[in-house]
């Protein structure tokens, strides 16, 4: 990965010191997140709205002191962002459950979906890609190109709710099951558990979270394949007769993944809190379901940290990019 470098007597490796000083930078941008964040759910939501047909005066008033709500923006920032450095994150205005608790729950749901869906998409999209690069201009270069401008255009609640209708209705009527061979809302039936009946409720959401990156990315990675093909070190290697198998694999994809590892590195970050749709369709207690619900209920406890969350996981997953760049190409130097 390259020389070490000498500090105060200390070798430090490269990598490390690069991480280092990225985090430290990370720092900074973490703390402009958390006022814009803190100033705009502070003016786009009303923790107090609940109180609003409240017959007793004092309500409101007595419920706007003991959130803090009395104070002035400043100090309410001050004592949420302490608190939340902490781990001190209060509780729920609606379920009085442990904020931290609930967001650490949604987290691990999302991770699962996230996990299998961006593993599927991954192996398919850079076969597909590969593939496509190498036969190109063939009719299944044509055929994959077709299917990926459908799917890039396709609105995931549209895939989803067809997805419902299809392989949740349909294809129980025409197996002729009394049960549904994949089952659309939740994780797990009501007191039935196991591998399979897991698979089963997850199927259709990975399905919806899928579609649209296997499109995108292997778009992207045929792209980036035919640009590699065409540079001087893979001549070069094709001249001293070595397989276009091995070209292509060996030398080829290995250069062609550092881009797609940005575009990656990029969705995996915002997926932690971009699957709002697709867990609310299909009842998936992950963070979008969880935002979604916070924000209808005007939850700000809850709203706050998610927020924060999903930075930290984007900041952090662009950190890991550039990393893993380094670990593709030897070239690269931090």
């Amino acid at each position: 990965m390259g020389r070490s470098v000498a500090a105060g007597g200390c070798t430090l490796d490269p990598v490390f010191t690069y991480v280092a000083r990225r985090i430290v930078y990370s720092v900074p941008i973490l703390l402009i997140a958390s006022i814009l964040v803190f100033v705009f759910v502070r003016a786009t939501t009303d923790p107090l709205a609940k109180f609003a047909q409240s017959r007793d005066p004092g309500a409101i008033l007595r419920a706007k002191h003991e959130l803090g709500l009395d104070q002035p923006l400043v100090s309410q920032y001050w004592h949420w962002v302490s608190g939340f450095v902490r781990g001190s994150w209060g509780l729920s205005f609606v379920t009085h459950e442990s904020v931290a608790s609930a967001v650490s729950r949604a987290l691990w749901n999302t991770v699962q979906l996230i996990l299998w869906g961006i593993g599927i998409s991954l192996l398919v999209a850079i076969a597909v890609g590969v593939y496509s690069a190498a036969k190109q201009y063939s009719v299944l270069d044509y055929t994959f190109t077709g299917l990926a401008f459908i799917g890039v255009s396709m609105p995931p609640f549209w895939f989803a709710l067809m997805a419902i209708q299809l392989l949740g209705f349909d294809l129980r009527n025409w197996v002729h099951s009394s049960t549904p061979i994949f089952y659309s809302v939740g994780i797990h039936s009501p007191g039935v558990g196991g591998p399979v009946d897991y698979l089963r409720h997850l199927a259709l959401p990975v399905a919806t979270l899928s579609v649209q990156l296997i499109a995108g990315w292997s778009r992207y990675q045929r792209s980036t394949m035919l640009d590699v093909m065409s540079a001087d070190y893979i001549r070069t290697a094709r001249a001293k007769g070595l397989s276009r198998n091995r070209v292509l694999l060996k030398h080829g994809l290995r250069n062609a993944l550092i881009p797609l590892t940005t575009v990656t590195a990029i969705d995996i970050g915002t997926l932690f809190g971009g699957l709002i749709i697709t867990e609310t369709i299909f009842g998936w207690p992950g963070m979008g379901h969880l935002f979604f619900t916070s924000l209808l209920n005007g939850d700000t406890n809850v709203l706050l940290p998610w927020l924060m969350v999903t930075a930290t996981f984007i900041i952090g997953f662009n950190l890991l990019a550039d990393v893993v760049y380094g670990l593709l190409d030897p070239r690269i130097r931090y």
